[in-house]
């Protein structure tokens, strides 16, 4: 299903809605400007396989976009519009984007990026909220296009890059389906479809940018299965649990920042509003602290559900509250692919022993993604002796009961006088202190043991930074975790830094530590 089943059944029913603006479009709406610009993009030039770029905030534009390059055949690739110049340009070259269309809500990114796009190739640009010098304006586009869907509307992609922690974005490309929009068999709608119970009854609370993974596909499900999205500008604690309140949620999907800043609220704000029509609280996108989510549990009831997968969906696992409250701390059990845990020379090894995470896809001989414009680096993913085993570099291991439980990733694993240390434990042990309003632990160099922990520290409202609240939170540490595990240094940062995905950038923390 698409948005053409509903505008043909329900068109007057809301497919998004903003939930500051309180701006709806419909799916009448949604429909007839997503053909409109499939077939502006089709008289560009525009033929299955070629890509159209995307840098916006979060409005409705976002979705007749998505939706026009799907009923197209076309590659949609949102670009994070919190990047610079630089980053984004090279994007919007590495993907081959022959179409770049903006948000006037990113205006400054939008008119540095314009002198850079004809050295791409990029031979159209289009501009909706408002203008941009060098844009041609996206609604005179729609305007002057044909209503008529086209005579075939091949099923598209999107070709999204990862947030770059731990570098230089990458390009994750999957292979065009081979199915119409309008067939079934999409993979999103599919597994979460079905996992989480979606219809058309659904309404979704999107609370994140929509150029990360999964707030754009999760939407596009609730699209194809004829809910309503519900899409906040931008996430804010309060002004989430008031739209639960507000719009009815039955579905939404955070990531644990999320929960703290939602269990950090005063009772009193958290008790004023009503979330007791939530179905499915689904998080994903980064570990949760086992105490947060029981926390959770207790406040919104055994409605939370965790998903571990990636951008590269290669695998996934989920869980529900009931299992994970026998389980806690785990990701789950296999939903795609079959989760192996390996040595460093690729053996797998046995339960409880931590080690590379692996997912075995039957149905393919090699990689099920590949990195675009990157063969070696997709060739790095495979494990040594089985082609369509894949990891994207999380360290775990799995319990007698086959539930799969994660450590970090690789790339932040310190090692410390011979001994691993995996942050996310000390991290997750800080993450509810009262004092604590955010926390990074990365490991740099020490000529004595080869690294040693260091925190970064983002003080919560009402707490003072310095060597009084540093010896407060070394002592807490040390009741709790192995001494060798506890901070060597703790430095206070105003913010730190995060994507708005809920990921930490600790390449931006290392590079500070070592040029202070």
């Amino acid at each position: 299903m698409y948005p053409g089943t509903w505008a043909a059944t329900t068109p007057d029913k809301p497919a998004l809605v903003m939930a500051g603006s309180g701006r709806t479009l419909t799916y009448a709406e949604l429909d007839e400007r997503s053909i409109r610009l499939s077939r502006f993009l089709h008289d560009r030039g525009l033929r299955p396989g070629d890509v159209v770029a995307l840098v916006s905030d979060n409005t409705p534009e976002v979705y007749e976009v998505y939706w026009a390059a799907l009923r197209s055949g076309l590659y949609v690739t949102a670009v994070n519009h919190n990047l610079s110049v630089d980053e984004v340009d090279y994007i919007v070259g590495d993907c081959g984007a022959s179409v770049v269309v903006v948000s006037a809500g990113k205006q400054a990114l939008a008119e540095g990026l314009r002198p850079r796009l004809d050295a791409h190739g990029v031979h159209t640009t289009l501009v909706y909220g408002g203008p941009v010098a060098g844009y041609d304006d996206y609604d005179a586009a729609l305007a002057g296009a044909s209503a008529e869907p086209l005579p075939e509307q091949p099923h598209g992609e999107d070709l999204l890059y990862s947030s770059g922690t731990t570098g230089r974005p990458k390009g994750i490309k999957n292979v065009l389906p081979d199915f119409a929009v309008d067939e079934p068999g999409y993979t999103y709608v599919k597994v979460f479809g079905t996992l989480y119970e979606f219809d058309d009854s659904t309404v979704y609370l999107s609370p994140a940018p929509a150029y990360h993974a999964a707030p754009l596909r999760f939407g596009g499900v609730v699209h194809a299965l004829g809910g309503t999205l519900v899409m906040m500008e931008k996430f804010d604690a309060e002004q989430y649990l008031a739209a639960v309140d507000r719009f009815g949620v039955t579905h939404t999907q955070v990531v644990p920042t999320m929960f703290v800043r939602m269990l950090k609220l005063p009772q009193e704000v958290r008790e004023a509003y009503d979330v007791s029509s939530l179905r499915h609280v689904v998080h994903a996108a980064a570990p949760c602290p086992v105490e947060v989510k029981k926390q959770m549990i207790d406040w919104f009831g055994p409605v939370v559900d965790e998903y571990y997968a990636s951008t590269e969906a290669n695998g996934a696992t989920f869980i529900g509250s009931a299992d994970w409250l026998t389980h806690p701390g785990t990701v789950g059990k296999p939903l795609i692919g079959i989760p192996h845990v390996v040595d460093e020379e690729g053996k797998e090894l046995p339960v409880g022993e931590v080690g590379t995470l692996y997912f075995e896809r039957p149905e393919f001989e090699g990689p099920s993604f590949s990195y675009h414009n990157d063969p070696e680096k997709t060739a790095g993913t495979q494990h040594p002796h089985h082609p369509n085993w894949t990891s994207v570099g999380d360290l775990g291991y799995l319990d007698d009961d086959g539930f799969l439980y994660l450590t970090d990733r690789k790339a932040f694993m310190i090692i410390s006088g011979g001994v691993n240390i995996y942050p996310q434990e000390i991290e997750d042990l800080f993450s509810l202190h009262p004092a604590v309003l955010d926390i990074a632990v990365l490991g740099v160099p020490d000529d004595e043991m080869g690294e040693r922990v260091v925190a970064f520290v983002q003080v919560a409202p009402g707490r003072e930074p310095g060597d009084g609240l540093a010896a407060e939170l070394t002592a807490y540490a040390r009741e709790r975790i192995a001494h060798f595990k506890v901070p060597r240094e703790i430095h206070f940062l105003p913010e730190l830094p995060r994507t708005p995905t809920g990921k930490m950038v600790k390449g931006k923390l290392k590079e500070q530590y070592v040029g202070a």
